[in-house]
């Protein structure tokens, strides 16, 4: 029997450690053939309005808390406001509680949105499934989520990552490749709908459109949002000057649970993962509200809870792709030496229609007159990760810099998405997966190591257990 379990438990390390080895250093050959990159048509299914009177749509949910026991629930009727409530309870078909929400509605240009309702649902239990009812009578609609588990530094959760999504063929694709891949939450980094390529009240109406196409899963899983350049939408020839006047109406975060000031930016502690949200197009250089606020967030981590640190942004600070180069130095010159300190675990962002992946490597020694030039390996930075290639009518940034970067460990001009699956504190497997003519199909894969558990102090406080972890695993397989 040992021999057997020492055979599995050396299988996993060779599996492991092929997903280690990654990709070095390649910029992928691969071309495809594209859908087209324009907007699906009005009249296609994917943009289907719920039958009845009044019934709710654009369904959407989001963590509601800073510990994941609160989801807030979001939607919108078109005919009347109708009831801002929402039924919910652990057994399908009996709702044995109901929370009360607020219902707003607002207009850009001449565009009249339908009726906003957002509801927090509060004192939730861990790890349960929860299904809940929105509407009324035979237009009501039902639905379901699960919480996480309780904050553990060991608990195992496996989130998706999206990026420039978009409304496209090739959007469809990526939204129908995720739904697969078992995660449950998305991580999503930013430009949603890009509606604001549309002018006047045809912007309205396909915030409208993007809403109805990825409610078949955010009515299911939380979406974790942050901001584009494309949620600005500063259109003065319209007349509408208030940047993410759309976005703040229809989509809300639970910046307060984190003491934020702004929606746009924030955090959120889930399962063993601590996520901070930076909004790449708010004033962040030193002593503006998000500066301050992040300065303070990063002191309130407690890898002992939560050992992975998590970063969503919408500009990459690192980034060999021609489209958007160098775009992000600036809040790099400001947060990166941040980052480092704190032990980062990885930074997803989007805004290059891309994918792309860094080695540790950091540029903080470089101050105008000294100091090192370029960036350098550094084992405390974080691992950056660009995922701007969700499908957008934009279309692919093909155009690499060459040659191909120290830093940059693959990249590619495909869409797609990503998995981040936490096993435990010690480590987490990563999936870039690549739509190809319709399936999905996994191209860069490694395993993630923790920056803070990964000390050889930590390392060996625990290597029993880890290795307890391993022959488990092994023997479940």
């Amino acid at each position: 029997m040992q021999a057997v379990l020492l055979r599995l438990v050396l299988a996993s390390f060779v599996l492991l450690s092929s997903i280690k080895d990654g990709s070095a250093g390649i910029t992928s050959t691969f071309i495809r053939s594209e859908f087209p990159s324009t907007d699906i048509p009005l009249d296609h299914e994917a943009f289907a309005v719920p039958k009845g009177y009044n019934a709710p749509q654009q369904v959407h949910i989001t963590q509601g808390d800073y510990d994941g026991k609160a989801v807030i629930v979001s939607w919108v009727t078109t005919d009347e406001p109708g009831p801002s409530k929402v039924q919910f309870g652990t057994s399908e078909n009996k709702f044995q509680v109901s929370a009360e929400g607020t219902v707003s509605n607002y207009t850009f240009y001449k565009y009249k949105s339908g009726y906003t309702h957002h509801c927090l649902i509060e004192g939730l239990e861990y790890k349960t499934k929860y299904h809940y009812r929105i509407g009324n009578g035979d237009s009501s609609r039902e639905f379901w989520f699960e919480t996480p588990p309780k904050v553990d530094p060991d608990a195992s959760y496996k989130f998706g990552i999206i990026g420039d999504l978009g409304q496209t063929f090739n959007s469809l694709s990526t939204l129908e490749h995720y739904l697969q891949s078992g995660a449950q939450t998305v991580l999503f980094v930013g430009d949603l709908s890009y509606a604001d390529r549309y002018q006047y009240n045809d912007v309205g109406l396909r915030w409208d459109t993007w809403g109805r196409f990825v409610e078949r899963s955010t009515a299911y899983h939380p979406w974790i949002w942050s901001v584009g350049n494309h949620e600005v939408d500063y259109m003065p020839y319209m007349g509408e000057v208030t940047p993410f006047k759309n976005f703040l109406h229809r989509y809300t975060t639970p910046y307060l649970a984190s003491k934020s000031s702004s929606p746009l930016w924030y955090a959120v502690r889930r399962a063993s993962a601590h996520i901070i949200v930076l909004s790449s197009y708010s004033p962040f250089v030193k002593y503006t509200p998000q500066w301050a606020w992040l300065k303070e967030e990063l002191t309130r981590v407690d890898r002992e809870k939560t050992p992975w640190l998590i970063v969503l942004m919408h500009v990459p600070l690192y980034n060999s792709n021609e489209a958007h180069y160098m775009e992000g130095e600036s809040m790099r010159a400001v947060f990166e030496s941040w980052f480092i300190h704190y032990k980062v675990d990885v930074i997803f962002a989007g805004h290059v229609h891309a994918y792309e992946r860094s080695y540790r490597f950091s540029n903080i020694d470089y101050n105008i007159t000294s100091g090192h030039r370029f960036p350098i390996a550094d084992k405390s930075a974080p691992v950056y990760i660009t995922v701007g290639d969700g499908g957008n009518q934009e279309g692919l940034a093909s155009r690499f810099t060459d040659p191909q970067p120290e830093y940059s460990a693959f990249r590619e001009a495909s869409y797609g998405h990503s998995t981040l699956e936490i096993k435990n504190r010690t480590h987490a497997i990563y999936h870039w997966n690549r739509n190809d003519d319709g399936k999905k199909v996994a191209i860069d894969s490694f395993i993630l190591y923790n920056q803070y558990w990964g000390s050889n102090r930590r390392r060996r406080k625990l290597k029993k257990n880890f290795l307890m972890t391993i022959i488990d695993e092994a023997v479940s397989m």
